[in-house]
């Protein structure tokens, strides 16, 4: 990603997938039989989102909520998410490395005490 900037970072689903790949034990799978991000069998992330142009990142309800409250034009749900721990993502948004630090807060969120100690902080 040498001479891109947060704000292109996340134009498509492929660079999700190949920031993801660079976090330990993150591999590709599928999700109800679409593309999705796996790691110790559970979604990271997906392209089940309603809308091509966003996808699903799973995470906590709490940090969902703020999200949308906050950046409305990067994070949104529709009713089949409400109550759901997760968010949908349009890519293409000058979130770029908001989006990042979610999806490796997710990876950190998902992983054993050794993952965490090798990792370091929660991101």
């Amino acid at each position: 990603m040498v001479g891109r900037t947060a704000a292109d970072i996340l134009t498509g689903w492929a660079d999700v997938v190949a920031i993801g790949l660079t976090l330990p034990g993150v591999e590709t799978g599928t999700s109800y039989g679409e593309p999705a991000l796996r790691f110790r069998h559970r979604v990271l992330a997906g392209t089940t989102a309603p809308d091509p142009g966003s996808f699903v990142l799973h995470l906590t309800d709490d940090a969902k909520d703020m999200l949308i409250e906050t950046d409305p034009a990067t994070f949104w749900q529709t009713d089949h998410y409400r109550g759901w721990p997760a968010v949908l993502v349009r890519y293409g948004t000058r979130a770029g490395d908001r989006i990042v630090t979610l999806l490796h807060r997710t990876w950190w969120d998902r992983a054993t005490r050794a993952q965490r100690r090798a990792w370091g902080d929660r991101p």
